[in-house]
């Protein structure tokens, strides 16, 4: 998904000027020419008169969207009629963005960007968020191994229950989700993949979330690109999806975005258990699981599943 750090460029719009040569960032325009989410082809092409309501609605001046930008989002650096330096993300609503803004306020900048304001309408939703500066992704700043010390101490910091009354969504009913999803998509993986390995681990991944007894919030979504460079802390995340649940699940996406994870996935999910003090065994789990759920699209996880199979 999209981060709101990049090169600047597509569009400008200015306070209560409408748009000037609007044009949709790069990932934007090709996801929506892709056609695979109709819903989001149909949003992508209100947004030249989208993006300028809510530019007057919140009074900013508003640059260049950050390019090459992300597959959901309209995403671009403001200045707030008192001068704040903000971003303003306009994106497109999907599930697993639902509680994006609810998560950033439960965190309140303790390791995560603010949010300053927020709003829902039809099929948009749109977040005034702070500007982290210089916004350089962690992934882009640091090696690998540092990456991870990074991270892992962002995770620890950000992983605490939430009050009563959450509105925040359970990681098992997003398990329950894809592992439906799933079912749908079994047919279609290589015939050499064992179907009996991959059930094991769409089983272990309805039921790993079942047994977690210290629940927290999760970014469910956290990896280098998401975490960038600011100055009010030295690493900010940005980008969350927020949902409750066992907090092992939420190393398993930057583990996802490495190619150590092909060549050695037990050492790396055993460094990262250890960066984040979680039970090495189960964090095995949660890797094969979601290895196995991802199988039939992403077949290099196959090979993972297999390394790792319990």
């Amino acid at each position: 998904m999209l981060s709101e750090n990049g090169v600047r460029g597509g569009g400008r719009v200015g306070l209560n000027t409408g748009v000037t040569a609007f044009r949709l960032p790069t990932k934007l325009a090709e996801f929506a020419a892709g056609g695979q989410e109709p819903r989001l082809t149909e949003w992508a092409a209100t947004l030249p008169s989208v993006v300028p309501a809510v530019v007057a609605r919140w009074e900013l001046n508003v640059d260049e969207a950050y390019e090459p930008g992300g597959q959901c989002s309209w995403v671009a650096p403001a200045t707030t009629a008192a001068g704040d330096a903000v971003v303003l993300k306009v994106g497109f609503r999907h599930a697993e963005a639902e509680h994006e803004a609810a998560g950033l306020r439960f965190w309140d900048g303790d390791g995560a960007v603010r949010v300053h304001a927020d709003d829902t309408f039809d099929d948009t939703s749109a977040l005034l968020l702070e500007r982290a500066e210089p916004g350089t992704p962690l992934a882009r700043a640091m090696p690998p191994l540092e990456q991870d010390v990074v991270l892992a101490g962002l995770l620890r910091r950000l992983w605490r229950r939430p009050p009563e009354g959450h509105p925040f969504r359970s990681l098992a009913s997003m398990c329950e989700f894809w592992a439906r999803d799933f079912d749908q998509r079994a047919g279609s993986a290589p015939p050499a993949f064992d179907r009996g390995l991959l059930r094991e681990g769409v089983t272990l991944y309805r039921e790993l979330p079942l047994g977690s007894d210290d629940d927290v919030l999760l970014c469910t979504d956290l990896h280098p690109e998401n975490i960038v460079a600011a100055q009010r802390e030295p690493w900010l995340v940005i980008d969350p999806k927020p949902y409750v649940g066992d907090r092992t699940y939420d190393a398993t996406q930057h583990m996802f975005n490495m190619d150590r994870l092909m060549a050695d996935p037990g050492a790396l999910s055993d460094r990262m258990a250890g960066l984040l003090d979680l039970d090495p065994e189960r964090l095995r789990l949660w890797l094969f699981a979601r290895c196995a759920q991802e199988a039939p699209e992403w077949h290099d996880l196959y090979d993972v599943a297999v390394k790792l199979a319990p």
